[in-house]
């Protein structure tokens, strides 16, 4: 069963149209959740917490030359906000992002997500960071903190391209682009900033491994809590979707090295479907939705049943 936060209503379905075509429809959250919100406090409450004790950033952040015996930190940075635009972004992304996803999947599978690609991006930070140094020689980057929720908005912006992919987000002024296309934007415009803004290098690490781990998540592990299906084998969300039409030529190669070590290991009972017939999964997470539905209706009638008896034996 979901967590607290319940599911939202999927629209109906157009006169004639296919039953068996697409998967069921998302739309986006109205309100900011209560695990968000609580979120965001303890993204500023870093912040503050930074602000009283500057110390504590060597035992909060990733700093390569200290992390193996605070190994803790690949842990704990991904909360750590060390300038208040970062805190206040990460707020912002945290709240409008969350209020679409978190809905769909529930609390728990909300929060597993954040601590999984927050735990994984700190280690892979520290492993970029050792990898600069002994090709730069470069020792900042041993002794250059490294935290931030950057890596966790990253992923959430992968999920928002599979809830979502039409969804049009806001850029500046007036310009929008749409949600199955951000992450693409996101990673070339953070490498043309590292370019001109030398210390902006640090991110880049963090944001590409959000992006990789999360798409790697969804796509072959996690559990989908609509069908109980295990990953999300469909077209739209397969590693080429990432990137534009015109580099498919580099892609699919290295989308096809995916599925035969990630798909080929898994046992055939966890498979929910080959990556290469989506119409059926489509199919197949419609049924589970229904089912769903019919259980959860069952359920409220053997609720509603006891209580009408009860009260008719009082008459």
């Amino acid at each position: 069963m979901m967590e607290s936060q319940p599911l939202q209503e999927t629209p109906a379905a157009a006169p004639g149209a296919d039953a068996a075509g697409a998967p069921p429809a998302v739309v986006p959250g109205k309100e900011f959740t209560r695990t968000c919100k609580g979120l965001v406090v303890l993204l500023i409450g870093g912040y503050v917490l930074l602000q009283l004790l500057p110390s504590s950033l060597n035992y909060l952040a990733v700093i390569p030359s200290k992390t193996i015996p605070y190994v803790w930190t690949v842990f704990t940075a991904g909360y750590i906000e060390q300038v208040l635009p970062g805190a206040i972004g990460s707020s912002l992304g945290l709240l409008f992002c969350g209020k679409d996803i978190e809905p769909v999947w529930g609390r728990k599978e909300f929060l597993k997500f954040i601590i999984l690609v927050n735990s994984i991006c700190g280690v892979l930070a520290f492993c970029f960071a050792i990898a600069l140094y002994y090709v730069t020689g470069k020792e900042s980057f041993l002794v250059t903190p490294l935290s931030g929720f950057h890596g966790c908005l990253a992923g959430f912006l992968v999920a928002l391209k599979q809830l979502l992919p039409n969804l049009e987000l806001p850029m500046c002024f007036f310009w929008k682009i749409k949600a199955k296309w951000m992450p693409f934007f996101v990673v070339c415009f953070s490498t043309i900033m590292a370019f001109i803004v030398p210390d902006s290098i640090n991110f880049l690490p963090t944001l590409v491994s959000g992006m990789y781990v999360s798409w790697l998540y969804l796509r072959y592990f996690q559990r989908n809590p609509l069908t109980g299906l295990k990953g999300d084998p469909s077209d739209d969300f397969s590693f080429p979707s990432l990137f534009p039409d015109a580099m498919r030529p580099v892609t699919d190669p290295v989308a096809n090295l995916f599925d035969r070590m990630l798909c080929a290991r898994s046992r055939p009972s966890e498979v929910a479907l080959p990556v290469t017939d989506p119409a059926k999964a489509s199919r197949r997470r419609e049924r589970g939705e229904r089912v769903l539905e019919e259980r959860l209706a069952a359920d409220a009638a053997d609720t509603e049943a006891p209580a009408h008896g009860h009260s008719t034996a009082e008459d």
